[in-house]
Parts: C-alpha cells; sequence; structure tokens
C-alpha cells in the first residue's frame, strides 16, 4: 500500500468508497464523478502507479481485471446494452489517481468520440 494513494486508502478501508466487489487481490467502487449510470472503477490492491509500471510478472493481472470488469457488468445490468472499459495512463491520457484502475462504464448510451 503507498500511504498517500486515496485508491490504497480505499482498498484498506480507512477512506470510505461505495464498494460493489472486493477480494484478496481487487477492490471494486462507484466512482465519485460518475460519467454515465454505472460507472464502477475497479483497481488491484496491490499498488502499481499504471500501466507503465506493469512487470512482466503482472502481465495476468489485466486479464483478471478484465474478466472481473465483465462480472460486474453481468451485475450491473450493462452486459445486454453494451458498456465501455477505459484504461487511462498518465497525465496527458487522463489518469488523474497515480494508481492502476479501469472505468467500468454503461447504463446509458456513450459517445463515440474520444478526447
Amino acid at each position: 500500500m503507498a500511504e498517500e494513494c486515496i485508491f490504497c486508502r480505499i482498498a484498506a478501508g480507512e477512506i470510505p468508497g461505495d464498494i460493489v466487489y472486493q477480494d484478496e487481490e481487487f477492490v471494486a467502487f462507484r466512482d465519485i464523478a460518475p460519467q454515465a449510470p454505472v460507472h464502477i472503477l475497479v483497481i488491484p490492491r496491490r499498488h502499481v502507479s499504471s500501466l507503465v509500471d506493469l512487470t512482466e510478472q503482472q502481465q495476468g493481472l489485466m486479464g483478471c481485471i478484465i474478466t472481473l470488469a465483465n462480472k460486474l457488468a453481468v451485475e450491473q445490468q450493462v452486459d445486454k446494452s453494451g458498456y465501455r472499459l477505459v484504461l487511462n495512463c498518465g497525465v496527458e491520457g487522463g489518469q488523474i489517481v497515480p494508481h492502476l484502475h479501469l472505468h467500468l462504464i454503461g447504463g446509458r448510451r456513450l459517445s463515440d468520440q474520444l478526447g
């Protein structure tokens, strides 16, 4: 855990979050500034700052995050209508919190515009 990381603190229960899923490796919680009716962040409990910090030993982590996001999409009932998975990397890529996280966004028609 990175002591100053807000996502690490949410995962540890030090800061409240609207948690929709948790296990030993991952935590998923609702975004505090949702872009759609369903906007969930999926994070690894282990602190990884960004995609560029992933090591070869951690490459399976991304498959697990996507699989979990797909499961949550079913639970949130957006699997049939459609949803978006977003990974931002770095400041210019739109990453605000320096902890690897996947956005699960759905529940309304999403724009096909990027940026």
